[in-house]
């Protein structure tokens, strides 16, 4: 269970908390164990303050603009190399649960896929690798990675779930992969 506690402004112009309970929009996963989305936040173009679109969004890929907050949790790897783990009724789930996202896996390497967005995440908890086809960085509880509309995968290769939080927020699809230079700067 996660949290979500919202702010708003009351009808005298005083700040209050509108909303203090489990986020509502949590598919849980029942062909992967132990996989898990939270779907805390999100913004759209024109932002409304204090409107939660959580339940109406229609893509869990924000646009131009656009911010997504959310909370992943990865299973170990040992649960994809399980003989029970059905891949097809797996993607069939996440097709489901997460709309616009799920469609942007590569179906012929597995976890692989790229995002037209700038994405912040922290690791909450547990081990956590990330994937840039080959090159890896390993990310423990509080390590920060900001994830540039690159091709990636997370991997946990531990025996232990990982949790990330992630801040998406939307590029335009032709800005969606910075330059080597650009990235460096």
């Amino acid at each position: 269970m996660v949290r979500r506690i919202v702010t708003g402004i009351s009808e005298n112009g005083r700040p209050r908390i509108v909303s203090d309970a489990e986020v509502p929009r949590s598919p849980k996963s029942t062909m992967t164990p132990g996989f898990a989305n939270c779907l805390v936040w999100a913004t759209q173009v024109p932002a409304s303050p204090g409107a939660d679109p959580t339940m109406s969004l229609r893509s869990w890929v924000p646009g131009p603009g656009e911010t997504i907050a959310l909370t992943v949790t990865f299973p170990p790897d040992s649960v994809y190399a399980d003989p029970a783990f059905d891949p097809a009724a797996a993607a069939a789930e996440q097709l489901e649960g997460t709309p616009g996202l799920a469609e942007l896996f590569e179906p012929d390497n597995p976890g692989m896929h790229t995002t037209p967005t700038v994405d912040y995440g922290v690791v909450l908890d547990g081990e956590i690798t990330l994937d840039l086809d080959g090159e890896t960085a390993v990310l423990g509880p509080g390590d920060i990675v900001v994830q540039n509309s690159t091709r990636h995968a997370w991997r946990n290769p531990g025996s232990k779930a990982a949790t990330v939080f992630f801040v998406m927020i939307g590029v335009p699809e032709a800005s969606a992969v910075p330059s080597r230079k650009a990235a460096e700067v």
